[in-house]
């Protein structure tokens, strides 16, 4: 099987961030604008039963998962020196900032920012949306991504893996 996963070429900091929020926007315009966009229409032509919108949470809940995935998008550039994106990812494995409390903060954002924009539109089908994509992340996606990190790091990533949960900080618990 091909594998996708490249690390980045380049160990300037500063290309490899303008490279990572470069490519942010357009997962953000494609993913958090345009298609909840069409759920919506969707919603809205089919009647769809919606709830009473959470506006004030859901814009509060953004900004914060936002701050999170720009963050962690940054840590991974400067740490790392690579992309969130497989086919430019980083050279180093990352275990700083976010990435010390959760292994996967950039998508517990896109995550928690899709959430948040059902519930400031109450939408039921946007809420199910971003619950779909962390359910096709964690079966799909994760799985190749933490093979490439062992077979990249080994036993750095395996004590890293064995000690940082995936989605929840539940470490934090612990301490």
């Amino acid at each position: 099987m091909y594998n996708i996963f490249k690390p980045s070429n380049s160990k300037n900091s500063s290309w490899n961030l303008f490279k990572t929020y470069f490519q942010t926007f357009w997962f953000y315009l494609l993913f958090l604008g345009i298609f909840p966009y069409f759920i919506l229409l969707i919603e809205k032509q089919s009647q769809i039963i919606s709830f009473t919108s959470l506006n004030t949470l859901g814009v509060i809940l953004f900004f914060l998962f936002t701050c999170l995935g720009l963050y962690s998008g940054f840590i991974m550039s400067w740490h790392g020196q690579g992309t969130p994106l497989p086919m430019d990812c980083a050279q180093k494995l990352v275990v700083k900032g976010s990435y010390k409390i959760i292994r996967n903060p950039m998508a517990v954002a896109g995550i928690g920012q899709a959430f948040s924009i059902g519930l400031y539109f109450g939408s039921f089908l946007i809420l199910f949306y971003a619950f779909s994509g962390a359910i096709l992340w964690h079966i799909f996606v994760r799985p190749s991504e933490e093979k490439n990190l062992l077979e990249r790091f080994g036993k750095n990533y395996l004590e890293y893996r064995n000690n940082t949960w995936c989605w929840f900080p539940f470490q934090l618990l612990k301490r």
